[in-house]
């Protein structure tokens, strides 16, 4: 474990060198490359600088033990240093665990409704305005990619991108099923029924990940409609993307222009094909996939909000709170937290 920190510590002061000289400096693109590596290190190298002082302050302790005079007290700071020490390791052990690639990139989230008819898109509406005010609370900012409202309230489908720092490494837990369990507004006599939404989280694709191929995407420019306003009805700047080696479709009509309704779009396009190629690596891979915190797979449950006992629990890891009220305004970082402390957990225990 030294050995590795280490080698952090002397790249991290090797990069605080380089970014020192002229040359670099006067390269932006070289500059911010540098940047970002040096910072993906930081909370490493400062590990082993505190792990450096604590083992320096343990061995002269020790030295200490051998004077008569100092030895009680050599004692009694020996054992604050060692839980310390311990502490440290266990930190550092986490911190060392391969990175996800994919942690510091901003997303692209879908929510559809889906069992439940009307219910399921009033929820699918819940969600995204659970997943607004969590932004708001992080400082994160959000733009609306495509949008399909429903009559009822809420969505049969809406798609945004989330911006921000290391927004993938909390939100990627959230992609699969999400039950509900409430009495809906049309129900006339009380009674609890459960509906569904799904939602898909995918890292935003940058242009070294999504190798598209414009020749392979049809272009279709049609009149936005649905609940855009009437500025948006007047010209044709929906655009709708099939790519035709998958066969995926997007359709984006959030915005009057046809340029920005097209940049929106290929956005989305690229996101999915990267998400399309990172889930079958993993299942020509195998294990990474099944050591995941669930599939990620849109039909899985991960899970249930249930209203009348204002409890939500996550069944991949057995966690229930009883704050559902507080949940839905946004406060989900106990939940996202438990889910990240578990996957760390398995991978170090070598899941």
């Amino acid at each position: 474990m030294l050995e590795r920190l280490e080698k952090i510590r002397d790249r991290y002061e090797e990069l605080s060198n380089e970014l020192t000289k002229p040359e670099v400096l006067s390269d932006i693109k070289k500059t911010l490359e540098l940047t970002k590596e040096q910072a993906s290190l930081k909370d490493a190298y400062e590990a082993y600088l505190s792990y450096s002082n604590v083992l320096k302050q343990i061995a002269d302790d020790k030295e200490m033990m051998n004077d008569p005079e100092l030895s009680e007290l050599a004692k009694q700071e020996l054992e604050s240093l060692m839980v310390e020490k311990e502490k440290l390791e266990h930190d550092i052990e986490i911190l060392l665990l391969p990175k996800d690639p994919n942690d510091g990139k901003n997303v692209i989230m879908e929510i559809r409704g889906a069992a439940g008819g009307d219910e399921g898109n009033i929820f699918a509406g819940d969600l995204f305005e659970m997943y607004k005010k969590l932004a708001e609370k992080e400082g994160w900012k959000i733009e609306i990619m495509e949008e399909d409202p429903s009559e009822a309230g809420g969505y049969t489908l809406i798609s945004f991108m989330i911006k921000g720092d290391n927004v993938y490494s909390k939100l990627k837990y959230e992609s699969g099923a999400h039950r509900v369990q409430r009495v809906p507004v049309t129900e006339t006599q009380g009674r609890v029924h459960t509906s569904t939404a799904t939602v898909l989280v995918m890292p935003e694709a940058e242009e070294v990940d999504a190798d598209l191929d414009m020749n392979d995407v049809r272009i279709d420019i049609t009149r936005s409609s649905g609940c855009g306003g009437q500025g948006v009805n007047t010209t044709d700047s929906a655009v709708r993307l099939t790519h035709i080696p998958t066969g995926i479709v997007v359709y984006s009509q959030t915005e009057r222009s046809q340029i920005k309704n097209k940049e929106k779009a290929i956005k989305i396009l690229q996101a999915r094909l990267y998400d399309l190629k990172t889930r079958e690596q993993e299942e020509k891979l195998g294990s990474e996939r099944r050591s995941k915190i669930g599939t990620g797979d849109r039909s899985e449950k991960i899970r249930t909000y249930n209203y009348p006992q204002n409890r939500v629990t996550d069944h991949r890891i057995g966690f229930t709170l009883n704050t559902l009220d507080r949940i839905m305004n946004g406060d989900i970082d106990k939940v996202i937290d438990a889910l990240i402390a578990e996957d760390q957990a398995r991978k170090l225990r070598g899941e």
